[in-house]
């Protein structure tokens, strides 16, 4: 269950910070709202790719699909709400509250994983976290 949560919740923020930084150059370096940095990115399209990346990488059945999806609609309907409510506030003013609905939306998704496909996800997050490491101790 960590692995996704991780894998969805590295992903979120990694896309904010490369939406904030696109958007940011765009308006000579104005710092944009978390709205419109999501605004970009947050699509119908990216629930698409997401559960692509998902069946790819945790071997989905079509049936886990259709279960998966609506978890990704509602994943996306409940931040574009956050978004909403608060039009002003910056990512790492709304990212305690994105994180736990991402949290809680890898919680459901969890639920749904054979004991081969959360192995799968197991050994996603040994890659990942090994891969962290050596960005962290790899000197620049």
């Amino acid at each position: 269950m960590r692995s996704l949560s991780f894998t969805l919740s590295y992903g979120t923020i990694l896309i904010l910070g490369m939406a904030g930084s696109a958007v940011a150059q765009d308006k000579g370096g104005q710092q944009p709202s978390a709205r419109q940095q999501l605004q970009h990115i947050h699509t119908p399209q990216s629930i698409d790719q997401e559960l692509a990346r998902l069946t790819k990488d945790l071997q989905l059945t079509p049936e886990q699909q259709k279960q998966v999806r609506p978890l990704l609609e509602q994943h996306h309907d409940q931040i574009q709400a956050l978004l909403d409510k608060n039009p002003t506030l910056s990512r790492q003013e709304l990212a305690p509250q994105i994180h736990a609905i991402s949290d809680e939306t890898h919680r459901k998704i969890h639920v749904l994983l054979t004991d081969h496909q959360k192995e799968l996800e197991k050994a996603m997050q040994q890659r990942k976290d090994n891969g962290e490491e050596n960005r962290r101790s790899t000197p620049r």
